[in-house]
């Protein structure tokens, strides 16, 4: 369980401020060449933090393994989506530059 509680604060202290500066657009103007569209990447950090809280909120309050094992399914869900929308973002920026 310590685990659990650990994963879970360590993904809402790096992904969730990084994922709602990006959807915001506040990131420093050095980046700004490297995350050219900072909105998907955003969605997609916070399509990743979102996994987290899934996969772990239902084995922390000892969750029938039905439902466990619906809420990871779920999280992977959410997370293959993020990757999609991060890979998206990047193909987009690539086409466009050339």
């Amino acid at each position: 369980m310590t685990w659990h509680w650990t994963g879970l604060a360590v993904f809402s202290l790096t992904l969730l401020p990084a994922g709602l500066a990006l959807l915001t657009g506040r990131i420093p103007h050095r980046l700004h060449a490297r995350l050219a569209p900072a909105r998907p990447r955003g969605w997609a950090l916070l399509c990743l933090w979102i996994a987290a809280p899934l996969n772990t909120i239902p084995r922390l309050a000892d969750a029938p393994p039905a439902i466990a094992l619906g809420a990871t399914a779920l999280a992977c869900a959410v997370a293959v989506a993020g990757c999609a929308l991060a890979a998206g973002a990047t193909l987009r920026t690539s086409k466009a530059a050339s």
